[in-house]
């Protein structure tokens, strides 16, 4: 959970394991595990052999070895093992992913290399960069029995085998899944501050079948000291960056976290719409942290509030958290891709009068996340050939139809508009002052977790969330969800102290701060659409905001196409290897008659639907299709939100104060000194370039001296800068707007404006950098040059323009890369794009 000790307490026989060291003998495997300190040891033990129920034997003892009694232990082990080999050991790794069977034996997979990645209040978040594939088990006496049959069928086994193995390493691990040892990352902050007793959501825990094939109880009881198993680590899929905002020498790190569902999961084509359980395509949460550098560890902060009787802001625990949701359109549809076309046609595959499974996802939204829901719809409506607006009427009539058996307080809010054809407009504004709008204005209904007010309240919980989707879940709803977290960046700074008030206009576009976010949300937006289509965003935040239109042009066409080939040709394979990975299809047993392997399905349709169309379990109410969030938990948690003195909490406040007992919210788990010495390790030899923190993306800005963002400017060669990561930047390129004359009035041979490509640069007496010189402005000064006349400088410029326009043979190397570095967009070429 979220304040969970990095140490093990003296009195405490639950240590968090985090370096292990896998040994074996000729009968069984031993892995020691060591905490923080490397003064704490556990041991489990993991049979070569199977069961009699032919499952992993794994037994965990539970006792705390000091490291003399760990020596002592495999002393013993190996020395009871002479006769056999002895004892050797076989590697060291950072955490146990699962273990995994296929046809013969069991795979257990492990993590040899990790990289830092984010830094929340001490608990750092670990990217795996490599893992171990290792077999357990060898040949079962079934095996051995096959053996008689003949070499074929062994033969055919093997390879099969390795098939599987093959299809299973295609869910790269070593691209976008991210743990943590201390920090719960499949929980979103606020239910990691405000529940003292919380289980890991099952529904982003991508490893889950893997931890049950060899720890059968994992997830099934809230996690408690006496038995909390350290070696079961979650993992989740997704994308997690951190980067720090320097205000005036104060860091602010700022935190995107993006979590996969692993509940109909699957590539673009193939997994479309809702399944009948309520989960959709594509569903991803995320999550913007954002807080204050002093914050580093929690529980330090929190006993020294309790010590001196104080309250949060005593605690100076300055975070904050805002999130959000995209997935797929909660209807039956899906499309053909046998045809091979890159847009193929959209079915509704089935119309539901009572909208069964819309009203179990949006169901399942309010046991999440609570009132009220935001459904923000980006759909095209008029098309020439309707495709996209085929789901429109049906999308509108579900909403409508169940938010009228919903009570007032709880009905859904629905917002639909056309962005697509909105772009297509000559204003190159209207997209983003109409998704400015309405993120403001949603955003003040859902609002945003944070413990930490600039007039000392003590803080304030988000109830309800906004639920984005287009089409793919993809470009459009990428774009949207970086202005909503524009605005919520705003707000979350204001929450801090460190903007004057929480206008959006605060954080201007072609600012350090939001060209951070952007660059942020736009990895974010890249990763999940080659994890879900194959291709990065063909439509950024610059193209909706016609920035560099024609300098990505080329780029677009790159990667429309790079997803047309995935979409075609590799996504089959990459949804078996999901299948496998998340345990939707087990293999069968050898044999005849046992059932087909995985690539010989037609579909995997009955793989994530209820093949029984009349489940057992009790019929749902057509009427009161809702679970109301303040009188009932989770269901796919199951979670019992205890405070520390033992009363039960509500898992949704109906105000939006956090409680006032900062003991019901924080509950410290170990000494401050044990944390603190775990977290700085102040005996260990270090340097600074060796510290996440210190290698940390860093945004614009900076300088020195206080202030709320706007601060004092500081002179440079005549020119004032102003140091502000608020401070608005010139534009990376001319917008779109202009006309091709105005382009072309003052350009050189390449199109660019006199004086070079700009750069970087800051409006109003700012600094530029260009790549072909040129002056940034013309400041009042008393040498002779300032007494040119107009007419020299045009003389000049002339010049100027000759010396660049010396004609290059167009066959040469030099004149084809100029074009290709430097294309040149003619009047007519211009008009004929914008028509």
């Amino acid at each position: 959970m979220f304040l969970v000790p990095l140490s093990v307490s003296p009195h405490s026989n639950t240590i968090q394991t985090s370096k292990l060291t896998l040994y074996e003998t000729r009968a069984r495997f031993f892995m020691v595990g060591s905490g923080a300190d490397e003064e704490s040891f556990r041991i489990i033990k993991i049979d070569r052999s199977l069961d009699s129920s032919g499952a992993l034997a794994v037994t965990d003892d539970k006792i705390v070895y000091s490291r003399q009694e760990m020596m002592d232990l495999l002393k013993m082990i190996e020395s009871g093992n002479v006769s056999t080999g002895g004892l050797r050991r076989v590697a060291s790794c950072f955490g146990i992913v699962g273990f995994i069977k296929f046809l013969e034996g069991y795979y257990m997979i492990l993590i040899t290399k990790r990289s830092a990645v984010a830094l929340i209040g001490g608990h750092y978040v670990y990217h795996i960069d490599d893992t171990l594939l290792l077999g357990i088990t060898g040949q079962s006496e079934q095996f051995e029995q096959r053996s008689n049959d003949g070499m074929a069928q062994i033969q055919l086994i093997i390879l099969t085998e390795a098939r599987y193995i093959q299809s299973f390493c295609q869910v790269d691990l070593t691209k976008n899944f991210y743990f943590s040892y201390t920090y719960d990352i499949t929980n979103t902050l606020q239910r990691n501050m405000t529940t003292a007793s919380l289980r890991p959501n099952k529904i982003f825990i991508w490893n889950h079948f893997l931890l049950k094939n060899g720890f059968p109880s994992f997830g099934d009881t809230p996690p408690t000291s006496s038995d909390e198993n350290p070696w079961c680590l979650p993992i989740i899929y997704g994308f997690v960056d951190q980067a720090k905002i320097p205000v005036f020498g104060h860091d602010i790190y700022l935190t995107l976290i993006a979590r996969r569902s692993r509940y109909f999961a699957g590539a673009r084509f193939l997994k479309r719409g809702v399944n009948n359980e309520g989960f959709v395509a594509n569903e991803v949460e995320t999550e913007q942290i954002v807080h204050d550098a002093n914050t580093t560890l929690f529980d330090a902060a929190v006993a020294r509030a309790l010590r001196g009787g104080v309250g949060c802001n005593g605690a100076n625990l300055g975070i904050t958290s805002f999130v959000q949701h995209r997935g797929s359109i909660p209807l039956y549809w899906s499309q053909d891709i046998s045809q091979l076309t890159p847009k193929p046609p959209i079915e509704l595959n089935c119309v539901d009068p009572y909208h069964t499974a819309t009203s179990l996802h949006f169901s399942n939204m309010f046991e999440r996340y609570g009132t009220p829901l935001i459904v923000l719809n980006l759909i095209k409506f008029k098309e020439k050939t309707p495709r996209e607006g085929i789901l429109l009427p049906e999308f509108r009539d579900s909403i409508a139809y169940l938010n009228t058996h919903l009570p007032d307080h709880m009905k859904m809010r629905y917002v639909e508009w056309d962005m697509a054809r909105a772009n297509k407009s000559d204003d190159p504004q209207e997209v983003v002052e109409m998704l400015e709008a309405i993120a403001e204005e949603v955003f003040c209904e859902t609002n945003h977790s944070t413990n930490k007010e600039p007039l000392r309240i003590l803080g304030r919980l988000q109830t309800g969330i906004t639920r984005t989707n287009c089409i793919d879940c993809l470009d459009r709803t990428n774009a949207a969800q970086f202005m909503l977290g524009k605005s919520a960046l705003a707000h979350q700074l204001h929450s801090l102290g460190i903007l004057p008030s929480a206008s959006p206009q605060n954080v201007p576009f072609d600012s350090d701060a939001c060209n951070l976010l952007n660059s942020m949300y736009q990895d974010h937006g890249d990763t999940i659409a080659l994890q879900y289509g194959g291709s990065h965003l063909v439509n950024t935040m610059e193209t909706y905001r016609k920035i560099g239109h024609w300098t990505s042009h080329s780029r677009d066409m790159i990667e429309s196409i790079r997803r047309y080939y995935s979409n075609s040709f590799t996504d089959a394979e990459k949804q078996d290897a999901i299948n496998l990975f998340l345990g939707n299809f087990i293999p069968p047993p050898p044999g005849n008659g046992t059932g087909p392997m995985i690539w010989d399905l037609p579909s995997d349709y009955y793989l994530h639907h209820d093949p029984d169309p009349l489940p057992k379990a009790k019929k749902r109410s057509y009427k009161k299709w809702w679970i109301d969030p303040e009188a009932a938990l989770p269901d796919h948690q199951n979670n019992t939100s205890v405070s520390a003195n033992g009363t039960e909490l509500e898992p949704y406040t109906t105000g939006n104060t956090i409680p006032t007992m900062i003991q019901d919210l924080f509950p410290v788990k170990a000494d401050p000194e044990e944390t603190f010495s775990a977290y700085y390790h102040p005996g260990t030899l270090t340097s600074f370039d060796r510290l996440y923190p210190s290698n940390m993306n860093r945004g614009g800005g900076g300088g020195s001296g206080g202030g709320n963002g706007i601060g004092p400017g500081y002179e440079f060669e005549g020119t004032i800068l102003d140091l502000s990561p608020f401070a608005v930047r010139n534009n990376i390129a001319t917008p779109f707007e202009n006309t091709a004359n105005e382009l072309d009035k003052d350009a050189d041979v390449h199109g660019y404006p006199e004086g070079g490509l700009l750069i970087y640069g800051i409006r109003e007496d700012g600094v530029l950098l260009w790549l072909k010189g040129g002056a940034v402005s013309e400041p009042t000064t008393t040498n002779d040059d300032s007494s040119q006349t107009p007419k020299d400088e045009k003389e000049k410029s002339k010049e100027r323009k000759q010396d660049h326009q010396q004609p290059l043979p167009w066959w040469t190397t030099s004149a084809l890369s100029m074009r290709l570095l430097d294309p040149h967009v003619s009047a007519g070429e211009m008009k004929e794009y914008k028509r």
